[in-house]
């Protein structure tokens, strides 16, 4: 990902508090998920390449690899990580179970990401580190993982013709 894909995914995000946005987006993809059918679920809906079962498995990727990233960088890890081919990734299908069971995944992995930052002391949030050539801050990454997720279920309801409540407080 370059910095400035980084800058359009921030930029769409709405809020101030991104531990309260992360969580709340828990809830739009619980919903958004209840809301798609088989059909949905498996159809490729061009232009795009990918289905929604492969969209949502490189979210449960990146979630990871990005938790990953937030995780070393709070700590001080200035060794630079390597991204990873997110193409390759979903192209390769390893990982297509059950969609509800991906979507759980999911889940636990951003349940994970938000405790881990609601313990992370001020100075952890301004700590910074190469991420594929890219220099960002532990807090930077946090918004990232909330961009990136927004990113990609706006193009699923978008596909599939959806609109959701997005949370509580994130009507669409």
């Amino acid at each position: 990902m370059s910095s400035e894909l980084h800058r359009r995914l921030v930029q769409r995000l709405q809020g101030e508090c991104v531990v309260k946005l992360l969580g709340d987006q828990m809830y739009w993809l619980c919903e958004l998920a209840s809301h798609l059918s088989t059909e949905q679920i498996d159809k490729v809906h061009r232009p795009y390449a990918w289905t929604v079962r492969q969209v949502v498995e490189h979210c449960v990727n990146t979630e990871r690899f990005l938790g990953m990233c937030l995780m070393r960088i709070a700590a001080g890890d200035r060794s630079p990580i390597q991204g990873f081919d997110h193409v390759a990734y979903a192209d390769s299908r390893f990982g297509l179970g059950n969609f509800s069971g991906l979507v759980t995944e999911w889940g636990h992995l951003r349940q994970s990401n938000v405790v881990f930052l609601r313990r992370l002391v001020p100075v952890a949030w301004d700590r910074q580190g190469k991420i594929d050539g890219d220099v960002l801050s532990a807090r930077s990454v946090a918004w990232l993982i909330a961009g990136h997720l927004q990113h990609h279920l706006s193009i699923v309801e978008e596909r599939c013709r959806l609109s959701v409540q997005r949370g509580p407080e994130m009507i669409s």
